[in-house]
C-alpha cells in the first residue's frame, strides 16, 4: 500500500523544508502508522470475539470485563489517532503539513519525526500547555 522510498532516508535541515522528498517520507510514515493501527484493531476485534464466551467463575468474568473495557478504551484512542493521521495526510496534500497552525513557522523536523501528527511547533505547544494549566488551576 505504501511506497518505500529509500528506507535509510531521513529528512535533514540541509535540504529545503517540506520538499517533495520530505513530504513523501512523512506521507509514507503516516500511512505505515495508520496501517499498523488498523491491523492491531483487527487483531483486537478477533480476540474480543473469541473471548466473548461466558465465564462461570465470577472473578474470571469480572477480570475479562475489565480487560475488555481497557482494550475498548485503547481502541477508541487509536480511532482518534487515525483521524489525526488522516488530517496530517490532508495537510500533506494541501501543502500546509509541517507548518505550525498558530505561527505559520516550520515545525522542527525532529519534532515531526517523533510526532508526525504535530500541528504546533514546540514553542507554540508549550505556550498552549501553559495557557491550559492556567485555566485548569482556576
Amino acid at each position: 500500500m505504501t511506497v518505500d522510498i529509500e528506507s535509510e532516508y531521513r529528512p535533514s535541515g540541509d535540504e529545503p523544508f517540506m520538499n517533495d522528498r520530505q513530504r513523501e517520507y512523512f506521507k509514507n510514515k503516516l500511512l505505515a502508522w495508520k496501517d499498523e493501527i488498523l491491523k492491531e484493531s483487527a487483531e483486537t476485534l478477533a480476540t474480543l470475539q473469541e473471548e466473548s464466551q461466558n465465564h462461570p467463575d465470577l472473578a474470571d468474568r469480572a477480570s475479562s470485563e475489565t480487560d475488555r473495557s481497557i482494550e475498548l478504551r485503547a481502541r477508541d484512542r487509536q480511532r482518534k489517532l487515525i483521524s489525526k493521521i488522516d488530517a496530517a495526510l490532508e495537510r500533506i496534500a494541501d501543502g500546509s503539513y509541517g507548518y505550525c497552525e498558530e505561527t505559520g513557522e516550520p515545525i522542527a523536523l525532529r519534532r515531526l519525526e517523533a510526532r508526525p501528527i504535530a500541528t504546533l511547533s514546540i514553542e507554540a505547544q508549550e505556550a498552549h500547555e501553559r495557557r491550559e494549566k492556567v485555566y485548569r488551576d482556576d
